[in-house]
């Protein structure tokens, strides 16, 4: 055998002495097979490190891979990261193996991963949708019983289980304890694009805790950022605005980290911050961050509960899991607004 060549089954059949077919009846426990033979092949196996190739195996037979597809539209986005940590964690006394792609929130790209995960036969497929994305071609596979989860976003064209925070009450939340501390002009900085489903519950969670406090919603004071970059460069013109915010409220961790590297680098320590999510280091910053924090362990801990009852048999119909958030006053959040505003 070359020496950078991968073992195959044909491999070990050469080392034992017996057929491929033989190999594979003892590996695959299909049919007899002596006790000697037996134990010959496994040395083998041991010996030249031989990997059983189990999806080429699974889709022989007509079995599930003993893997489930994460689409995520960010590897590197913590709260994604800590979401699929906390599925792993959940799924692996099951047996059960993760396999994650990145869709960069673009549909082609989410339903090609799709496809290849479907083509390897997962036991269980979730998918953070991507905005615009159609999940109707899912419907087969979801009434042949596969567990098809959606987490943080529901998905469109499909009836399924979804696990989502509570955004609209969180931002209410986080926009309502500025209030609390005196701010009347309070921006809102949130996701792109527009039509994405978290940025459009917390922003009307922004709405209501404003129309709830009898102040107006001033569209100027409504913008966007996709990366840290853009929101940097947001809060820079909203705070040169002639009636500029005292107070702004960032729609994802990536917009607060912009948010606060503008901040520092204007040495601007007048502005109150609250953050829907948490970020790395948030206590460490000067003031420490207040944030509106999800629970992206419990997201995960749930999507892979819900996958792994459907997984068992469960055909009850399709449930929305929603996951609280929590307030975390951490000082960024408390700065009391100009005594001109109080009023």
């Amino acid at each position: 055998m070359a020496a950078n060549r991968r073992p195959t089954l044909a491999d070990v059949a050469r080392e034992v002495g017996v057929s491929a077919k033989t190999v594979s009846r003892v590996l695959n426990e299909d049919g007899y097979a002596s006790a000697r033979t037996r134990e010959q092949v496994l040395a083998a196996v041991a010996k030249l490190g031989f990997q059983p190739n189990l999806m080429a195996r699974n889709i022989r037979v007509g079995g599930p891979d003993t893997t489930i597809g994460l689409v995520v539209p960010d590897l590197g986005n913590p709260f994604f990261g800590a979401v699929a940590g906390s599925i792993e964690d959940t799924v692996r006394d099951r047996g059960l193996t993760l396999l994650m792609g990145s869709s960069a929130d673009d549909p082609d790209r989410e339903r090609a991963l799709t496809d290849k995960f479907l083509a390897r036969r997962v036991s269980i497929l979730m998918v953070v949708p991507s905005v615009g994305a159609d999940h109707s071609h899912l419907k087969a596979h979801r009434a042949a019983g596969l567990p098809v989860v959606f987490i943080d976003r529901p998905g469109a064209g499909l009836s399924t289980d979804s696990v989502v925070s509570s955004n609209r009450a969180g931002a209410h939340d986080g926009v309502a304890h500025l209030i609390a501390h005196g701010h009347r002009r309070i921006a809102f900085i949130g996701d792109l694009p527009t039509k994405l489903y978290t940025r459009r519950e917390r922003l009307a969670g922004y709405r209501s805790a404003l129309q709830e406090a009898g102040l107006p919603s001033d569209r100027s004071l409504v913008t966007n950022a996709h990366d840290q970059q853009g929101a940097s460069a947001v809060t820079r013109r909203l705070l040169s605005l002639p009636e500029p915010p005292t107070a702004l409220f960032a729609g994802n961790n990536i917009v607060a980290l912009g948010i606060v590297t503008e901040l520092a680098r204007s040495a601007r320590k007048d502005i109150a911050v609250v953050a829907f999510d948490d970020v790395p280091l948030a206590e460490v910053l000067e003031p420490a961050l207040t944030v509106v924090a999800q629970n992206p362990e419990e997201i995960g801990r749930a999507a892979a509960a819900a996958a792994l009852a459907r997984l068992d048999g469960d055909r009850s119909r399709a449930r929305t899991i929603t996951v609280p958030t929590r307030l975390i006053a951490r000082g960024s959040g408390e700065s009391p607004a100009p005594a001109r505003q109080e009023a």
